[in-house]
């Protein structure tokens, strides 16, 4: 039985089977907002406690089809090798395409539908911010958590980093999580949930379907850096032996 309701979402995150499915589907932030306590997240969402806790004991008990891997156990590299596969690849892909529909729908509907300009607006610094953010974890952030892994795991001394402590840029990153979050938000509020209006063209409704999906992947994506990735590299980091300076 679920019951501790001053648990925060990560912690339940990290705990429950598919509990990231169940907070998803309830609309509970278990990336960004992740560390308020499940009673306070609740409340924000004006969600009953416990038909959430009743939500999570039946995804616990539910069969699994296949078991997820536990991210908390493997190495970092390995998980940072998933993260760029799988999701960095996958933003790669889709701020392209989002860009070119959101165009075509609001060349199209924008006179009618003047939500549109606000939506065209956050989005673009949404893509502007996240290009520069996988960048800086792909060349800067990435590649020292692997290096210092595996000095790690040789009982050696990782090389000194640039910014000091590994704690500066995962506190960067966090905070530019959070900003790539409440633009998604922001753009889930102005299209009415992604709800596409009755004149909506294919074109329109593929939009905020690949929109929805979108928001998905990154909160997934968020979660295995904000709450897996970087608390055990700054774990990681104090009982590495003291960094190397050239």
């Amino acid at each position: 039985m679920i019951t501790d309701t001053s648990k925060t979402v990560r912690e339940l995150a990290l705990e429950v089977p598919n509990a990231t499915r169940v907070f998803e589907k309830l609309g509970i932030d278990y990336c960004c907002g992740g560390n308020k306590p499940l009673w306070e997240a609740c409340a924000a969402s004006n969600l009953p406690v416990d038909e959430v806790l009743r939500a999570l004991e039946a995804s616990a008990a539910a069969p699994q089809s296949a078991s997820p891997a536990d991210w908390q156990e493997r190495h970092l590299t390995q998980l940072i090798d998933h993260i760029v596969e799988k999701h960095h690849t996958y933003v790669k892909q889709e701020l392209p395409r989002l860009q070119q529909l959101l165009a075509k729908v609001a060349s199209v509907h924008g006179r009618n539908h003047p939500e549109i300009q606000g939506i065209e607006s956050t989005f673009a610094g949404l893509f502007e911010e996240l290009t520069a953010h996988l960048t800086k974890e792909e060349r800067i952030l990435f590649p020292y958590i692997k290096v210092m892994e595996e000095a790690f795991l040789h009982g050696q001394k990782p090389p000194h980093p640039m910014f000091g402590t590994v704690k500066h840029p995962v506190e960067m990153m966090t905070m530019e999580h959070d900003s790539a979050g409440d633009a998604l938000k922001k753009i889930r509020q102005t299209s009415s949930n992604f709800t596409p209006p009755p004149d909506a063209c294919i074109t329109y409704k593929t939009l905020y379907q690949a929109f929805a999906e979108f928001e998905a992947d990154l909160h997934q994506h968020i979660h295995l850096e904000n709450n897996i990735l970087f608390p055990r590299a700054v774990e990681m980091e104090m009982h590495v032996p003291a960094a190397s300076r050239p």
